[in-house]
């Protein structure tokens, strides 16, 4: 049974990239917990199919969080449906594999837009809220492929050591105010995305051989850990790199 933390319930959070992988888990997991959750996500169909599964208590917002103005106006949406934001957490991200030499300008951008921009403007967006409430929790979340110096995504692993430097100083920034600032760094979780692309007889091999405990990490893994990190269990923690790889690194 998941732990309960009773300071969640009713408090509004959003959630971005919620329709699926780890944002869904963590979607469902403050939902389980009483919180009204927004979630952010590009795929319609799979974050219409969860809201209506949810039921009351969520709301998905179709965006494109690479368009800052939309991704601010879909903050604005679940803020109006749910009242202030109280919680973020930025999950969003694109981990497509590579090679360095067919890298494009455009194909860098955006990688950024979406590993490492949003999070930032996500986080402008919340901060007059939490502000004028006098707390509040942001997590974003990391990856432990730059930390293991992992080949064939130099974009991606470029993008996500940087959200370490933008935690870090969100953190000194919004302190101030009551404001935790983390990042969760995931190792190799199970999503249905790895799975179907990337998981091999080969790649369970690997991972056993790298990883302390020797199973699989799922995306509910993750949520617990987040979770705990939004709730006042964790209210003097702030300005750190939380690691849940199964001790990779």
């Amino acid at each position: 049974m998941a732990a309960i933390y009773s300071d969640l319930k009713g408090r509004t959070v959003v959630v971005t990239g919620g329709a699926g992988g780890i944002g869904e888990s963590i979607v469902r997991a403050f939902h389980a917990q009483g919180a009204k959750v927004g979630f952010l996500d590009i795929d319609t169909a799979r974050g219409t199919k969860l809201q209506a599964e949810l039921g009351e208590g969520a709301r998905f917002v179709a965006c494109d969080l690479t368009d800052i103005p939309a991704l601010k106006a879909a903050i604005a949406t679940v803020r109006d449906a749910f009242g202030p934001i109280e919680v973020l957490v930025n999950n969003a991200a694109h981990d497509e594999r590579h090679a360095t030499l067919e890298v494009t300008e455009d194909y860098w951008d955006g990688r950024m837009a979406v590993n490492l921009k949003h999070q930032f403007f996500a986080a402008q967006a919340v901060l007059p809220d939490m502000q004028a409430t006098g707390k509040g929790a942001i997590v974003n979340l990391g990856s432990t492929s730059w930390v293991i110096g992992q080949g064939g995504m130099a974009a991606y692993t470029a993008s996500k050591s940087a959200v370490i430097g933008l935690t870090r100083s969100l953190a000194r920034d919004f302190g101030p105010f009551g404001i935790r600032v983390n990042a969760v760094a995931p190792g190799w979780i199970m999503t249905e995305r790895q799975l179907a692309l990337w998981v091999t007889p080969e790649t369970d091999e690997y991972i056993n051989e790298n990883q302390c405990l020797k199973r699989r990490l799922v995306p509910d893994d993750i949520a617990k850990v987040v979770v705990f990190m939004c709730s006042d269990e964790a209210g003097a923690i702030t300005n750190q790199h939380y690691v849940v790889d199964g001790g990779w690194t």
